[in-house]
């Protein structure tokens, strides 16, 4: 007779830094039958910083909601943890926020398409019809949702009622600012992409401004969404050198490059559990 599989599931711990955290955790896993199958974890100071843990591990049993009662009880309470336990196995469901720049999304739409990216899209949303076609051939529902000054805040409601439900917004070179009240309305952390000049060059034309500057250096940032625009958490950023030889065009190709790459690799991370916020700052385990 064979075993049942194994249910793999990931415990993300935030607390104030003491001796016993790593004992205590493990041994909780243990007690319940849990074989520990990766550990990471850092501490922002040698003594009294904030401690951050990553634990995978194989369960016998379904029963994460029981082991994350327990783990409230047992070991959460005593060092005031902030933790969540999730099942690995079940991919995150996603929506997307895009204009008319479909290299981002596009290569979202691929890495899922082939396994790359363990998540559901669930929804592209975009303020231009543009990329409906080109959405519809991944078999994934687009709504044109226009926005302007004047409907910006009927655009944002409609945008929230499709978003309902998602445990992520990626901004795919969406070219609107997300309000505070969108941001409140979904309640799902949101990830932006853009390029690196920021705020050297603002405007619609960033790399025909920077090839004016002689530019060595093409980067691209995937951060949070916050409030305040283009401030919040990085999670990860790229460069690729470049020199005089390269042509305003040859920037805006190498820079979608990096885009999409650090763009990917941001969405994998936080679906994969491994990114805690830490203040302004974030934390990748």
């Amino acid at each position: 007779m064979s075993r049942p599989a194994d249910t793999v599931g990931r415990l993300l711990v935030r607390c104030p830094d003491r001796f016993g955290i790593v004992a205590a955790v493990s041994s909780f896993l243990s007690a319940s039958g849990a074989n520990i199958l990766s550990l990471d974890q850092h501490a922002t100071a040698t003594y009294g910083g904030t401690y951050f843990q990553r634990t995978e591990f194989a369960l016998p049993s379904r029963d994460l909601d029981g082991l994350r009662a327990a783990f409230a009880s047992d070991v959460a309470r005593h060092f005031g943890m902030d933790f969540t336990v999730t099942d690995a196995a079940a991919p995150k469901r996603i929506g997307v926020l895009v204009s008319k720049s479909d290299h981002c999304l596009l290569d979202l739409l691929w890495r899922t398409q082939r396994g790359e990216l363990d998540v559901e899209v669930a929804v592209v949303i975009s303020n231009h019809p543009d990329l409906a076609p080109a959405v519809g051939s991944f078999g994934v529902p687009f709504v044109h949702v226009p926005v302007t000054p004047e409907t910006k805040p009927e655009a944002e409601a409609r945008q929230a009622e499709l978003l309902a439900g998602v445990d992520l917004v990626v901004l795919a070179r969406y070219m609107q600012i997300v309000s505070g009240s969108l941001l409140a309305a979904v309640g799902s952390p949101m990830i932006n992409i853009h390029h690196s000049f920021l705020p050297a060059f603002v405007g619609a034309v960033p790399y025909r401004q920077a090839k004016e500057r002689g530019v060595k250096l093409v980067g691209a940032t995937a951060h949070y969404v916050t409030e305040e625009l283009d401030q919040g958490p990085i999670i990860e950023q790229d460069v690729v050198r470049v020199n005089h030889r390269h042509s305003a065009a040859d920037l805006t190709r190498l820079g979608a490059d990096v885009e999409r790459s650090v763009l990917s690799r941001a969405v994998r991370w936080h679906c994969e559990d491994r990114v805690m916020r830490d203040g302004n700052t974030t934390v990748v385990l």
